[in-house]
């Protein structure tokens, strides 16, 4: 379906029913830069404040893990 046929297809059925198909070379596009994307955040380094907070959530984690067993016995 060309772009002028969408159109059409989409004033005439409305949003709600009108079928939009993309071209399949634009769909592996998207889906290419998309993964680009995701590939680009997950390999991306752990900034160090995030480290340090953390490290500070873990070690009070720790301290009141430590805190409840000493309340139980």
């Amino acid at each position: 379906m060309s772009n002028i046929e969408t159109r059409m297809a989409y004033m005439a059925g409305g949003a709600d029913e009108a079928e939009i198909f993309l071209d399949p070379k634009v769909q592996e596009s998207i889906g290419r830069s998309l993964k680009a994307h995701y590939d680009d955040i997950v390999n991306a380094p752990v900034p160090d404040k995030f480290l340090v907070l953390l490290a500070q959530l873990e070690a009070q984690e720790s301290r009141a893990a430590g805190d409840s067993a000493d309340e139980r016995h």
